[in-house]
């Protein structure tokens, strides 16, 4: 039988030139007495377009690492109950929303109550339309980022707007669109084709490429805008992607290029965007036979790929391309991990994620070996 679980989102408002407005007005969807998540290279933005329009403000917290270390999500615990906040205004990427959807769900194990989040994503990976979030656990002989799935951490509201993402590090950007990507593709691990999430990622995934397609080379994204190369627009048709491509979070279980992102970021500190720029591609080859004729989803526009492997050959090609013609990095060798590290790699996989590891098929624990030998 087929479904569509349904998040408990309030309200998605996008366009050029709304961020001040939509903010001033978030008290109608219960963002009261917010406390701002965000992260220090974000404080031009913040206090420009976030704090002078947030009413009822009690204050900021910016301590907010990457991957989401849990003595983070707890310092910010602490703060919004030391000042009474009743919500989050989350102004940032994936680890800044993560800590949010945390702090909430922690807030709730301590009062009862979760703090209702609002939304201004400054990357592209869609993180603001899902109830997952992950803590990178710290107390033990090795760092793992854990998984949560929580419906009621979800955003309440999310604000869509270009500015947001005007000067976000152009590595980051890019990078975090391939990671939209990845949503995308392995969100067909467990729906059909007549699926909402199929349709709607068809539609974000060829939207992302058709914008990244012209992107400027060794440019910073404001640079760009000033050389009319892109455009305000072409930013809004990407963060509109972000959005179709993680369209029914809570009706899709992600596969095994999450889950090698998971351990080498949580575990030995990639950036977790970076990490779908390696894995995605390399992954669908490699998962070719468990998706079957499900990624001809991608291609249902222009007849392309016309078998079942050809599908997933020519989607891992396009993808693999793309990262190249971005300049971003493919290779787990780029980062600062030494090769003899992975076959731990391997052992958490296997440990942890034993169902994602089986989409390599038969002998997939020898496949996993050859394939993070590949990666690097």
């Amino acid at each position: 039988m087929n479904h569509l679980n349904c998040l408990p989102q309030d309200g998605i408002f996008w366009g050029q030139h709304i961020l001040q407005g939509a903010v001033a007005r978030l008290g109608e969807h219960g963002i009261h007495r917010p406390m701002t998540f965000t992260v220090e290279p974000l404080t031009k933005l913040y206090q420009d377009c976030v704090r002078s329009n947030l009413k009822q403000a009690v204050g900021s917290f910016m301590e907010l690492p990457a991957h989401v270390p849990d003595v983070a999500v707890q310092a910010g615990l602490d703060a919004c109950l030391r000042a009474g906040a009743e919500s989050i205004v989350a102004l940032g990427g994936g680890s800044v929303l993560d800590a949010a959807k945390a702090v909430s769900y922690l807030h709730h194990e301590r009062t009862g109550r979760y703090l209702p989040i609002a939304a201004l994503p400054t990357t592209l990976s869609g993180s603001e339309f899902s109830h997952y979030f992950g803590i990178t656990e710290t107390d033990g002989p090795e760092k793992f980022k854990r998984s949560h799935a929580v419906r009621e951490t979800v955003p309440k509201v999310v604000v869509i707007d270009p500015v947001l993402v005007f000067d976000t590090p152009r590595a980051l950007l890019l990078s975090s669109a391939i990671k939209g990507m990845d949503h995308a593709v392995e969100g067909m691990r467990k729906v059909t084709k007549e699926h909402p999430h199929a349709i709607m990622a068809a539609s974000g995934l060829a939207r992302f490429m058709t914008v990244l397609r012209k992107w400027p080379q060794a440019m910073t994204t404001r640079e760009a805008l000033d050389k009319g190369l892109v455009t305000p627009d072409d930013l809004l048709q990407l963060q509109l992607a972000a959005w179709q491509c993680y369209f029914s979070p809570a009706s899709v279980i992600y596969g095994l290029s999450h889950r090698i992102g998971h351990i080498l970021g949580g575990t030995f500190g990639l950036p977790h965007s970076a990490t779908s720029c390696i894995t995605l591609a390399p992954v669908i080859r490699a998962c070719a036979d468990f998706y079957g004729d499900k990624l001809g989803i991608f291609f249902a526009d222009n007849g392309a790929a016309s078998r079942d492997v050809d599908a997933a050959a020519h989607l891992a090609d396009s993808i693999s391309q793309m990262v190249k013609s971005l300049g971003l990095p493919d290779r787990i060798g780029a980062f600062d991990l030494d090769r003899a590290k992975l076959p731990e790699v391997a052992r958490l996989l296997k440990k942890n994620y034993p169902n994602e590891v089986a989409d390599l098929g038969n002998n997939a624990s020898v496949k996993l070996d050859a394939l993070l030998e590949s990666l690097w």
